[in-house]
């Protein structure tokens, strides 16, 4: 039996794989494409979750959590890893990840909306220094900019509005799942939703232009990120189930700025003071309104 900070400790380790999940989705989708590339990463994620958490029990599952779990969960993942692989290049990949980490912040207002969470009035400035965040990092090199916004959306409008949209369909699965699971957890069933309607999509419509390469660097990097996805939410599983909770909320609050670093590295895209001010914006945002939420919890 695990004790609690070695349960915490595993859990802090899926924060981490988390982090390096932008970059090495852009990397897969380099050398296999975004749909082909992202149906092989699910894949083996699926087999790296079967073999640590094993298949569920489905009939002591609620039903509405299957329903409801299995298609929020598959649509947040296909807007999350389509949103970088179509990106344009590898720093709008990284800015596209960025996007999607204001699920934490959003996932926070639908608790205190939808789920009766109790919250005090730091939650205003937090969601509004998180949107702010977003702006800035979309601003380009002179922090918020409204038309350098608006030219940088127009150049990949799909991309964005995938992730912004998978933002928003997060903070509903962690609302819904949160009323509905009584203590389950579908994930490997769900990665497993996820991987056939990507291999669906690759059958049907095939993966767009461009060439599949396949070299020892892109076997490496999808089974990194299939390590990254499976493992993650592995560990995640055992820090929630056994550890500090409330150790990995807070810093799971951290990712986005730690993603940004280490996709920024992984796929060699500098990234300016700007951007870097707006990351610690919508991490500065997601905190806030965390701290309101536990202050009166």
């Amino acid at each position: 039996m695990r004790s609690r900070s070695q349960a915490t400790l595993i859990g802090l380790t899926a924060v981490l794989l988390w982090s390096f999940i932008v970059g090495l989705i852009r990397a897969v989708a380099d050398h296999w494409g975004a749909v082909t590339g992202a149906a092989l990463i699910y894949s083996l994620a699926s087999v790296l979750l079967l073999a640590t958490l094993g298949f569920p029990r489905l009939r002591a599952f609620p039903r509405a959590y299957l329903f409801w779990g299995s298609v929020l969960f598959v649509v947040y993942e296909l807007c999350l890893s389509l949103s970088i692989g179509y990106a344009s290049n590898a720093r709008q990949a990284i800015e596209v990840g960025m996007v999607n980490y204001l699920w934490p912040t959003f996932t926070l207002v639908a608790a205190i909306l939808f789920n009766q969470q109790k919250s005090n009035a730091l939650v205003i400035p937090g969601f509004i220094l998180s949107m702010l965040g977003i702006c800035w990092v979309l601003g380009g090199e002179q922090g918020i900019d409204l038309p350098g916004m608006l030219a940088n959306l127009r150049q990949n409008p799909f991309s964005y509005g995938l992730a912004f949209a998978g933002a928003l369909i997060w903070a509903a699965y962690c609302t819904v799942t949160a009323r509905l699971a009584n203590g389950k957890n579908g994930v490997t069933l769900f990665f497993l939703l996820v991987a056939l309607a990507l291999w669906v999509k690759v059958l049907v419509a095939g993966d767009g232009p461009g060439s599949i390469v396949v070299t020892w660097p892109a076997l490496v990097y999808l089974v990194l990120a299939a390590a990254a996805m499976g493992l993650g939410y592995a560990a995640w599983n055992v820090g929630i189930l056994q550890g500090n909770v409330t150790v990995l909320a807070g810093a799971s609050y951290f990712i986005p700025v730690i993603s940004a670093a280490l996709s920024a590295l992984l796929l060699e895209a500098p990234l300016t003071a700007a951007f870097w001010q707006g990351a610690a914006m919508v991490c500065g945002g997601a905190l806030l309104c965390w701290v309101a939420t536990r202050s009166r919890t």
